[in-house]
Formats: structure tokens, C-alpha cells, sequence
């Protein structure tokens, strides 16, 4: 099979392609790259690599620099940049999560792009009701036959697209729901969840409180990540979906309170 096929997987939607958050992820842990050196490394052409540096740099991801890309200045915390890292984890978290998840389920969703991508899975779904604060989340859903959104009123935080605060948590706390999809910040090594901010975790919260199944949905950067914002546990929900195996003592917690762990690496092979 030609290289460029077979490490193309072209997708038109706004998560981009399996290459270009590739790239980005090079970028970011590199903080600059060279297109010579990326057409090298993908073994594909230089034209083809252009064409996903012009796709990242057109939405403000990246940025030309002499001789190669760098992360836009504005890129760290862009919703739109997490998107696309770690995409190809997150598309196997979002597969095992919809696996779980039954026609006519109502589901509330957290902020996150994990999150989103397992609402972006669950298209072939029949008869969804879904509640979120997220508009991201939202407008995922919206394109789906036979579901229902429904989304709080409130202030709108603009960089994560989402509405927090007491809004949405009188929200949450309103519906009675069968499975509740959530994401955090990180995992610290006792296992407490964490978020960034208080208002991220008066939400999770509330979500927490109102979900018969609880499924916690990360790739296994957040057991390196910091935070400060702490509530629940991790061996507080029924479900972990994990692109590759938690620190071993995060999996020992997690048997030892019947939580199911499903590895989404280990369930592949």
C-alpha cells in the first residue's frame, strides 16, 4: 500500500485527519518542526505535509515560521489544539464508550474533548436524549436523527464554549439520567479527580449526583497531568475507559472497588 494512503485517513470533520494531530503533537512537544523533516518522518510527501500545516495554521493552531511551524502564540489552551491531541486515543475511548451506551439512553455530558468525541460516536444511536453545557457537545449532537438536546440557559465562557456556574449546575441537578460521560483535568496518583477550575467541578458534581452509570472517559496522559480544583475519586464511578493501562496502582484501586476498567489497547489485540 502507498505510505500516503495508509497514513492519510482523511476525515472532513473539524477533528482533522490522524496526521495533522500528528503533527500537532510533534509541534507542541518539539516547539518547532521542520516540513522537510515531517514529510520524512510520516513518509509522505512535502506538498502533502503543506497541506496539513496550511489546514493547522488556517485554523490558528499553528503558525509559519523560516524553515518550518511552530504553535500559535494564542494555540496552549486552545480548544481546538486538544481536539486533535491524542486523537487517535480519544476516537478509541469514544468507540468503547458508545459501545456501552443503548438506544433510547439518557445521557448527561461534561465539558472535554473526550467527551465530545464519544457524543460524535454515538450517531448511529436511535432515540438519544442528551444534556449538556457544552455548545461543542451540542452542535455535535444536533446533526443526529431521532435525538434530543436540551442545553441550560446562562453566560456563555467563551474559550471552552460551555456555560458553568450555578446555571448549570441547577441544571444537571434537574434530570434523573442513565448514563453520565464526563472527563477531568487529571487523576492524581491517590486517585482524586481534578479539574481546573471550582465551576468545572460544581458541574462534574452535579452530573455525579444524577447518573445511574457514571463513566469516567481519558487517555492515560491525565495520571501525569496537574490540577488543583479536587472532588470524587476514581473508584467513585461504575465505568474508566482508558486508551492504554492506568498506573498499576490506580488499576488495584479501581478492582478492588468493582469498578469496570476497560483498556481500549488491550481490548484491540
Amino acid at each position: 500500500m502507498n505510505p500516503e494512503s495508509q497514513n492519510s485517513k482523511e476525515s472532513p470533520t473539524h477533528w482533522g485527519t490522524e496526521r495533522q494531530a500528528q503533527v500537532a503533537e510533534i509541534v507542541r512537544q518539539e516547539g518547532h518542526a521542520k516540513v522537510d523533516d515531517l514529510a520524512q518522518r510520516f513518509g509522505v510527501t512535502t506538498q502533502t505535509i503543506r497541506k496539513d500545516v496550511n489546514a493547522l495554521c488556517a485554523r490558528g493552531l499553528l503558525r509559519r515560521v523560516h524553515g518550518g511551524v511552530e504553535l500559535s502564540p494564542v494555540t496552549a489552551g486552545h480548544y481546538d489544539l486538544r481536539r486533535i491531541l491524542n486523537l487517535g486515543a480519544k476516537r478509541a475511548i469514544a468507540t468503547a464508550a458508545a459501545s456501552v451506551i443503548p438506544n433510547e439512553a439518557s445521557i448527561a455530558v461534561s465539558i472535554g474533548t473526550t467527551p465530545e468525541m464519544v457524543v460524535a460516536s454515538l450517531g448511529q444511536h436511535q432515540g438519544l436524549r442528551l444534556f449538556t453545557n457544552n455548545l461543542h457537545v451540542a452542535m455535535t449532537a444536533q446533526r443526529f436523527d431521532n435525538a434530543t438536546v436540551t442545553i441550560p440557559g446562562g453566560t456563555l465562557r467563551n474559550a471552552e464554549a460551555d456555560i458553568v456556574g450555578p446555571t448549570a449546575v441547577d441544571f444537571f441537578d434537574s434530570y434523573k439520567f442513565d448514563f453520565g460521560v464526563f472527563g477531568v483535568a487529571a487523576v492524581d496518583e491517590n486517585g482524586a479527580l481534578l479539574d481546573l477550575s471550582e465551576e468545572d467541578v460544581r458541574s462534574r458534581d452535579a452530573i455525579f449526583r444524577n447518573a445511574d452509570t457514571r463513566i469516567l472517559v481519558l487517555d492515560v496522559s491525565k495520571f501525569n497531568r496537574k490540577a488543583h480544583a479536587r472532588s470524587g475519586m476514581i473508584h467513585d464511578v461504575e465505568q474508566v475507559i482508558c486508551d492504554t493501562r492506568p498506573p498499576e496502582p490506580i488499576c488495584r484501586m479501581l478492582e478492588q472497588a468493582d469498578v469496570t476498567l476497560t483498556i481500549c489497547d488491550e481490548a484491540a489485540a
